[in-house]
């Protein structure tokens, strides 16, 4: 029996690709290729079949000049990407074999 406290996924990814208007001051994750490379990161993480990880997009974290970003739970790690190099990383690196990736981390 469950004791209801597990959570159904490892990890749960969340990538902004929140879409501001051209020349806005603070600029937006969607307006530096979030979006393809947060499809690119779905797509990824279903072909490479890592049980327990979900990858989700979603609207603005309200830290636009760090983006684009995205935050992994349940730690709440926050990373800055900007390839799909780094998003590889990324899923290696801490989907897959658990280490954070120190250089793309957000403080």
């Amino acid at each position: 029996m469950s004791s209801g406290t597990e959570s159904f996924f490892r990890y749960h990814v969340f990538v902004c690709t929140n879409q501001r208007p051209p020349g806005h001051p603070r600029a937006c994750c969607g307006g530096r290729g979030a979006g393809p490379l947060g499809e690119y990161m779905r797509a990824r993480v279903k072909d490479l079949g890592i049980a327990g990880a979900r990858v989700n997009l979603t609207g603005c974290f309200d830290r636009c000049e760090a983006g684009p970003l995205l935050v992994i739970y349940p730690e709440a790690v926050w990373y800055s990407f900007r390839t799909e190099s780094d998003l590889d990383e990324i899923i290696q690196s801490h989907l897959i074999e658990g280490r954070r990736v120190e250089r793309l981390l957000v403080p």
